[in-house]
């Protein structure tokens, strides 16, 4: 071997070594959690979810469907995007001031993708709150869209539950989940999820884990069941080693559900049977792809899942925030308005921080038009505007 040649070897042996070790100092950053440690390793290797090292779901779930992988995804988002994929305009955004709300209202506020404030049983919670600008490890990689990240943690009183559904970046996110420390009474997650909470400063006391039909009571008969989701889980490299859930929130009056990222699957029947029904559900409706079809549900999807929760009404979710998956960005919004002319379940369409009542959820809105609603141009700490649609069957 020649000297040059030599030379080039080491060069390139000495780059590598470099970027494995600059890789590994950067992962080693805050933001990217804890895992399961001591008692909270054994409890979830205890569960009958986790085997063979990992969390399964109930039914057979491959994650990349057909002949794909991830490098080819990835290739397939840089170069083969298809028209408004992000909005033109700014996304309507109503601005409520929540603290002003009264606390023994039921209500709720969808403020985008997967994150919502929920008032129930004089409690307040929040669930998968995302505040940032960015839900990704690094900045610019998965942006929101403009004026989507208007709230942030001070806008919001004092946090009796914190419910994380999984770890994704999505809805478990770092710098969010940190600023509303101090203001949460209690995170309630899957399980090993506490790992992540663990290490970002929340006590013992503030973390409770369970698994899939858990139930957790408090002195004001509200009832958190975490439940099953057909998804997967990992904020690197190790996957499923957390548990992604779905919760219902029961209270002497209401019942409502939020799915977490799930694909359609058998589980949703299961549930609805289990509870006789809900009045809301807020079901993971965007973010889909043949290619994963297995862990996202399309809007015919998401419609079949709220019949098979005997649904009154349905909230779609995962949408209007981040591109994650190749499709425009208000194509889930306009099929859900599309197929709202055959089904018994009303679909509910708030504009994001808009206040839902819970005693009497109307609200259906195009806000998602080119043309913004007259009700996003008016502040609010109530709304009950428009008339439920049905939902057409899958």
């Amino acid at each position: 071997m020649s000297e040059p040649v030599r030379h080039l070897l080491l060069w390139g042996l000495l780059l590598l070594v470099g970027l494995v070790v600059a890789l590994w100092s950067y992962a080693r950053q805050p933001q990217f959690g804890g895992q399961p440690t001591g008692e909270r390793l054994s409890r979830l290797q205890a569960s009958p979810h986790y085997r063979h090292g990992a969390f399964t779901n109930l039914e057979p779930t491959q994650v990349l469907t057909g002949d794909t992988n991830t490098a080819a995804i990835l290739l397939s988002g840089l170069f083969n995007k298809v028209p408004r994929l992000r909005p033109e305009q700014p996304i309507p955004v109503v601005k409520t001031e929540i603290k002003a709300l009264d606390p023994n209202a039921d209500l709720l506020i969808w403020l985008g993708h997967s994150s919502f404030y929920v008032q129930l049983a004089g409690k307040r919670l929040l669930i998968d709150p995302v505040f940032s600008r960015d839900a990704a490890p690094v900045p610019y990689v998965n942006a929101a869209f403009d004026s989507t990240y208007q709230y942030q943690a001070e806008d919001f009183p004092a946090i009796d539950y914190l419910l994380i559904t999984h770890d994704h970046w999505d809805h478990l996110d770092y710098p969010s989940v940190l600023a509303l420390k101090d203001k949460v009474g209690r995170v309630i997650c899957g399980l090993g999820v506490g790992g992540h909470l663990a290490s970002w400063g929340y006590r013992p006391a503030q973390i409770i884990e369970g698994d899939w039909f858990d139930k957790i009571s408090n002195d004001a008969g509200l009832d958190i069941h975490l439940l099953p989701a057909r998804h997967f889980s990992g904020r690197l490299l190790e996957k499923n080693q957390t548990l992604w859930v779905g919760f219902a929130l029961v209270s002497p009056k209401r019942k409502l559900f939020f799915s977490g990222d799930s694909g359609y699957g058998k589980h949703f029947a299961d549930i609805g049977q289990r509870f006789g029904g809900f009045d809301l559900v807020a079901l993971d409706s965007g973010q889909y792809d043949p290619r994963w079809a297995n862990i996202h549900m399309r809007p015919q999807d998401a419609a079949q899942a709220a019949e098979d929760l005997q649904a009154r009404a349905l909230l779609p979710a995962h949408v209007a925030k981040f591109a994650l998956a190749n499709h425009a960005w208000d194509e889930p919004l306009q099929q859900m308005q599309a197929l709202s002319q055959k089904h018994s379940v009303a679909l509910l369409t708030p504009a994001p921080g808009q206040v839902l009542d819970l005693a009497s959820p109307e609200a259906s809105t195009a806000w998602w038009q080119p043309v913004p609603s007259p009700l996003v141009a008016a502040p609010q700490t109530a709304a009950r505007q428009g008339t439920p649609n049905p939902v057409e069957e899958r």
